[in-house]
């Protein structure tokens, strides 16, 4: 089994509840998730797979300590690490759902990461979202405002979608 590593950036608390889900869900320990508020990006060297989540802010921003981790996360090589995503959004931000979801995928493009773990956006309505690539979602879109009753069952979903493609 490959080592698993999630790190988040959240600013309310909800990214950081998602990402404590999903590490139950796939049986990550505590002490293999970290908040990227107080954690450099040189701590994801132990990892085989980074799982990494953000919420979107205002017009279509990334969590800011995402972004600032996300700037130091680039200059690493990541050719021998798998990396999933996952982002919080609010379906009413209609043209910029989960846009956290997009701009980790397209910051990390050029670190030869191997992404992986792509999810489905039925139930959601929005006009626009940068976790649309290519008609490809690229990671788990939540929106625990809007329809928090879907969280539990999507985050189940992914997960056993995650552990299909690790093992």
């Amino acid at each position: 089994m490959k080592k698993i590593g999630i790190f988040y950036g959240s600013t309310t608390g909800t990214t950081k509840e998602i990402a404590h889900k999903i590490a139950e869900n796939l049986g990550v320990a505590d002490t293999d998730i970290y908040d990227t508020a107080s954690t450099p990006p040189s701590q994801t060297a132990p990892y085989d797979v980074l799982i990494l989540g953000a919420s979107t802010w205002g017009a279509g921003d990334l969590q800011e300590d995402m972004d600032t981790f996300l700037d130091g996360l680039q200059s690493i090589d990541l050719s021998n690490k798998m990396v999933a995503i996952f982002g919080c959004g609010d379906e009413s931000m209609s043209d910029t759902f989960c846009n956290s979801v997009g701009e980790i995928y397209h910051r990390l493009h050029d670190t030869h990461a191997e992404f992986f773990a792509p999810f489905k956006n039925d139930g959601y309505t929005y006009d626009h979202s940068d976790s649309d690539v290519n008609g490809m979602i690229v990671g788990l879109c939540i929106d625990n405002v809007n329809h928090p009753e879907e969280t539990d069952a999507r985050i189940k979903e992914w997960c056993a979608d995650i552990k299909q493609e690790i093992c």
